[in-house]
């Protein structure tokens, strides 16, 4: 599946799956814009691309930030290229008792998950539709296919999240755009690991008893963002071990 020629932006590249997109997409032949709040875990990224012998650089801001986005996209252009593959992965998931979520928790949450998403998209389609060719994969959850208890808001925006993919995909789907979403599911990233999640009390209770690997999500991504996945467009790929069946 060679991304030979394919500039590709990951959000959320400093480490967890938004790492593992950006390597495995690299190592496809993408040069790949690693963007992340976290500017020093963003080279780290980059750097092991480059390390392995790929292209790539790294831009620092937050995607929820319409301004910060067009100077990672303006540095994008300069150093790489027109982007043709978007991968939207930057997230928040915290966790939180529906009595005690604000309106201000809710509000900041859905700006991040929801609105960046939103924003990116704005920005990188206007690169896909001048190159006739793009490929737009966002990072949902599982969470918003099962309903999860204490994460009512992250749940109702990764549901749109999934909403606004369908749509999307509609829209492009004659103007050589595919827009994509993976759900994830368990996976054994540095966020998982972090309160309340009992990652090895939870395991047992899974399907497979065991959490999935950033690689599992990098390795839907990467075929979502292929040439061989050009009829595939508005759909949900779930990469959880069963733990929902759709």
């Amino acid at each position: 599946m060679s991304l030979e020629g394919k500039v590709a932006v990951v959000t959320g590249a400093a480490r967890g799956l938004g790492r593992a997109i950006a390597i495995r997409l690299a190592q496809d032949g993408a040069a790949v814009s690693a963007w992340d709040l976290n500017l020093e875990g963003a080279q780290d990224t980059a750097k092991i691309i480059r390390d392995g012998g790929g292209q790539a650089i790294a831009c620092g801001g937050n995607s929820a930030d319409a301004a910060r986005i067009d100077e990672a996209l303006a540095r994008t252009h300069e150093h790489l290229g027109k982007v043709s593959i978007l991968v939207n992965n930057a997230a928040l998931s915290p966790f939180c008792k529906f009595e005690e979520l604000t309106g201000d928790a809710w509000d900041a949450l859905m700006t991040v998950n929801l609105k960046g998403p939103f924003l990116c998209c704005k920005a990188a389609i206007p690169d896909m539709l001048e190159g006739g060719w793009g490929r737009i994969v966002n990072i949902s959850s599982s969470s918003a296919q099962t309903g999860s208890a204490a994460q009512t808001h992250y749940a109702a925006s990764k549901a749109g999240v999934i909403g606004f993919t369908k749509s999307l995909a509609q829209e492009y789907a004659a103007r050589g755009i595919t827009v994509n979403t993976v759900p994830p599911g368990f996976v054994d990233t540095e966020g998982l690991q972090e309160p309340p999640v009992d990652v090895a009390g939870y395991a047992p209770f899974t399907p497979m008893k065991r959490p999935g690997r950033p690689e599992n999500i990098a390795a839907a991504v990467a075929f979502l963002a292929s040439h061989d996945a050009d009829y595939i467009t508005g759909h949900t790929l779930s990469v959880n071990g069963g733990r929902y069946c759709n």
